[in-house]
């Protein structure tokens, strides 16, 4: 299903790309102006950062083509089953859908799970591949960014070998994020199906100094390109009043780190909590060590919070369904000093906070007001605010920015040559979406690099649509929600997926309401006879009468410039960026002036 296609003497991006138009039903086009047109217009995709083809995915939903939207998933995300339940969805922010209006979001992820679930059991893998390169490539990391570069470069034609020091790949996927949220069988589908052309995944492998270790060095003497895909994995220490470099969490039994009390149970170490569990932190990590907790026979459980809830970096589902699961949520406090005797901790003491202005990373300020202290009283702590870099396997001196993490240009190399970063290593702690999206980046710089040319340049597929692919009346079909175990049920077993997924009938209801933004309605403007017709059956404010239209200094469309008095008139326009693609305008048209094509980002081959 990739959308690729060679630059070649006979191509239409080596000829007027605009006027070959019509003599095709498929172009592709290096112009700006359509690249433009699809950031504009296209929210969804433009959000993803692995830009995946949203509207394409969910038609081929529409028409019953689970496969195919599989295929369209695996081409930019690498892994639809896993990112179809824990994806933070970027894109569901911006989706066209839950603008003022327009209702709810459409639900991007769960239909994203709902190919992978939903594809036949004899589905065949597609891939476009090279010949072999000759080059060889060292992976460090096993984690979503090292997975998706090690799948890149591996169709790429390059000899890649993958290291991981547990044993199995994964990375925070497999020893940080709960079962209940991600199956390890269908995490470990996904792993296999991207690392099966040729990869050799080397697990219970550890790169660094140590006795049985292998030396960073060796890798960049044995390998033509090295990339570190390590991750965050040490946790951020808590800073205390007396204790700013958080020592006193080891003094006590009952208080951990989140990231290692995941980490240790993932790895089949014994984990047990008390009655009252206190969690410290914001994010996915403190939420799915207070939902752990509950299932391991915590009673009363709190995440706490130095902002509040409307603030927090997680999905609004995820914060529901810890609330289901009776798990409260306590705003506008700062730990700052753990109190207890013989190594036993029996209260946190907080500080009360208030609301400040926003943080550079777009999150409030939490400022401590004097004299609110206050104690909680718990039986375990467990503390979640965040992971960082470690660089101690290192055997070479790497350039680090101001957060501790490696620095890289922007090809993703470091400041050692041929030494790429990717993912957290590079970011700090951030999202599998983010890291799978830097991976298939870095991958790309790789192969250019050891190529000494770029093999695949971005180019947009045009392809004329002959009539509406929607219908009015599915604008207003409330969103589908996802199917859920029950609450006594879940929290019994830590392995019982909470999240049950979608059924065809589901999955093609919740389709429906897709806008299929990349549909691109556009008005002939000389056989247009300006008879309104379009204007007076539209549903929004999308067709418009206009006098003009701003370009900007790279080619892209600005504003138009609407106006009243027919004297001024040089157009009338289909606004896209308001248009739902209805076809309300299509049909009435007298003259046929009104076309319809599909607009998709691709990467295309450079012979």
């Amino acid at each position: 299903m990739a959308l690729t296609n060679r630059i070649g003497q006979n191509t239409d991006l080596n000829r007027n790309g605009r006027e070959a138009a019509a003599e095709s039903d498929v172009h592709y086009s290096r112009d700006p102006r359509d690249f433009g047109w699809l950031r504009e217009n296209v929210p969804c995709q433009a959000a993803c950062p692995a830009g995946t083809d949203i509207p394409a995915y969910i038609l081929a939903i529409l028409e019953g083509k689970y496969g195919d939207s599989y295929e369209i998933n695996r081409e930019a995300n690498v892994l639809p089953g896993v990112l179809g339940r824990i994806c933070s969805r970027p894109c569901e922010t911006e989706c066209r859908h839950g603008w003022p209006g327009n209702g709810e979001p459409v639900s991007i992820c769960h239909l994203k799970r709902s190919a992978a679930d939903l594809k036949h059991r004899g589905h065949r893998l597609n891939e476009s591949l090279y010949g072999p390169s000759g080059k060889k490539v060292a992976i460090v990391g096993s984690g979503p960014a090292g997975i998706a570069a090690a799948h890149d470069l591996s169709l790429m034609g390059h000899d890649v070998t993958l290291f991981e020091r547990e044993d199995e790949p994964g990375g925070m996927l497999r020893y940080g994020i709960p079962e209940f949220r991600l199956p390890r069988d269908v995490l470990r589908e996904e792993i296999h199906n991207a690392l099966r052309l040729g990869v050799e995944l080397r697990t219970g492998v550890s790169i660094g100094n140590g006795e049985g270790e292998i030396p960073f060095s060796t890798l960049r003497a044995d390998f033509d390109a090295v990339l570190l895909a390590t991750g965050c994995m040490a946790a951020t220490e808590l800073p205390l009043r007396d204790d700013p470099s958080g020592r006193a969490v080891a003094d006590f039994e009952n208080v951990e780190y989140g990231f290692d009390f995941l980490l240790d149970m993932h790895r089949g170490k014994p984990k047990k909590v008390g009655k009252r569990v206190a969690v410290v932190g914001a994010g996915f990590t403190a939420l799915d060590c207070a939902r752990v907790a509950r299932r391991l026979g915590g009673e009363d459980i709190s995440i706490h919070l130095r902002t509040t809830e409307e603030y927090i970096p997680v999905t609004r589902d995820e914060i529901l369904e810890a609330k289901a699961e009776n798990v409260g949520f306590l705003g506008l406090r700062t730990p700052i000093a753990l109190k207890g005797e013989n190594g036993h901790l029996e209260a946190v003491e907080f500080v009360q906070n208030r609301l400040g202005g926003w943080r550079e990373n777009g999150r409030r300020k939490a400022i401590p007001i004097k004299g609110s202290e206050f104690d909680f009283d718990c039986d375990t702590v467990l503390v979640a605010i965040g992971q960082r870099t470690a660089h101690d396997f290192l055997d070479a001196e790497l350039e680090l920015d101001r957060w501790n993490n490696a620095r890289t240009d922007e090809n993703g190399m470091t400041s050692l040559e041929g030494v790429f970063a990717a993912g957290d290593y590079v970011k700090g702690a951030s999202t599998v979406i983010e890291a799978v999206g830097q991976g298939r980046e870095v991958a790309r710089a790789i192969d250019t690099w050891l190529m000494g040319k770029p093999r695949r340049v971005p180019a947009v597929r045009i392809e004329k649509v002959e009539a509406p692919l929607r219908q009015r009346a599915w604008d207003f079909i409330p969103r589908t929600h996802m199917p859920t175990e029950e609450i006594e049920e879940r929290c019994a077993n830590l392995t019982e997926e909470v999240e049950k997924g979608y059924d065809d009938a589901l999955a093609h209801e919740e389709a429906r309401r897709c806008y299929l933004c990349n549909l691109h309605y556009k008005i002939d403007v000389d056989n247009c006879i300006y008879c309104r017709a379009c204007i007076e059956v539209a549903p929004k404010n999308c067709i418009k009468m206009v006098e003009g239209i701003e370009i900007h200094a790279d080619g892209t469309y600005g504003k138009l410039l609407e106006t009243g008095e027919w004297d001024h008139v040089g157009a009338i326009w289909i606004d896209n960026v308001e248009c739902i693609r209805c076809g309300a305008c299509y049909e009435v048209c007298p003259t046929q002036c009104i076309s319809i094509t599909r607009n998709q980002l691709c990467m295309v081959e450079v012979e």
